[in-house]
């Protein structure tokens, strides 16, 4: 078993992933990420410029390949993190997709809706009910270990956009199951938050990108400016760091300035 503190980061090649997968082995945790794209031949992009860019700073970085939303993939993944390391402390829900397809909630097909939940919150429910229950294992044995699960979810859990309503719902279903859970563990003395990030410039605002410039300097943001992925990994590893022990179920929200209700 290693000395150093393990955390899973899901999603973890590209954007929100993978700014909280670096800030983390910067300071000092063993981090793995998964992915559905596995490709050690593409070093570019994806899970492989993620290792790369960890270890040429002396960090650690394990990259696997796998499915949030297979649950069958979760049991091996979660095996060759405890064959490798033999602990794992924190767990970061952070993969999730949107729509193939921006419509209104009056078109929307059964098929997109069930597309977006498989991966935004059917896979992270039960990735996090296995996970849990190891850390269970774990804490029972090494009682003094801090244990904790981050769900990334999205202003869009409590926002209506009624062009991307699966993905609305999918984050509102994640929001709910991070209260969940923390009053679960919260018996074993496992921590549970949510971060509700706001208008961050990733892939996947990409294509609304002109719309969202326009939106800020209409004062939709207080402080008027585009979120990054930095600006989540900072404020998730302040939660994995033991800074809001006393604060199981926390919901913190990287908005700019968004959840103030203004006249």
């Amino acid at each position: 078993m290693v000395n150093k503190q393990v955390v899973w980061v899901t999603g973890a090649s590209r954007g929100i992933g993978r700014a909280i997968a670096l800030e983390f082995a910067k300071n000092d945790f063993i981090v793995i990420g998964n992915g559905r794209q596995y490709d050690p031949e593409v070093r570019e992009k994806g899970l492989f410029e993620v290792k790369d860019t960890i270890e040429k700073n002396g960090g650690t970085f394990l990259p696997l390949q796998g499915d949030i939303s297979q649950t069958s993939q979760h049991k091996k993944m979660l095996k060759q993190i405890m064959d490798e390391y033999g602990r794992l402390d924190m767990l970061v829900n952070n993969a999730g997709i949107a729509p193939l397809k921006r419509v209104d909630i009056l078109q929307t097909k059964p098929t997109s809706f069930d597309y977006v939940f498989s991966v935004n919150a059917r896979g992270p429910f039960f990735l996090t009910q296995l996970v849990a229950n190891e850390m269970i294992r774990q804490k029972a044995g090494n009682p003094q270990n801090m244990y904790c699960i981050i769900f990334i979810s999205s202003i869009s859990a409590h926002v209506s956009s009624p062009s991307r309503a699966e993905y609305c719902v999918s984050k509102a279903a994640i929001s709910h199951m991070a209260r969940m859970y923390a009053h679960r563990l919260a018996d074993f003395g496992i921590n549970v938050y949510e971060i509700q990030p706001g208008i961050i410039k990733t892939d996947m605002t990409a294509e609304v990108e002109e719309k969202y410039n326009k939106l800020i300097k209409q004062d939709l943001i207080p402080q008027k400016r585009w979120g990054y992925p930095e600006d989540v990994a900072k404020a998730t590893l302040a939660l994995a760091k033991g800074y809001f022990s006393y604060s199981t179920g926390m919901q913190v929200q990287v908005s700019g300035g968004m959840n103030i209700q203004k006249l």
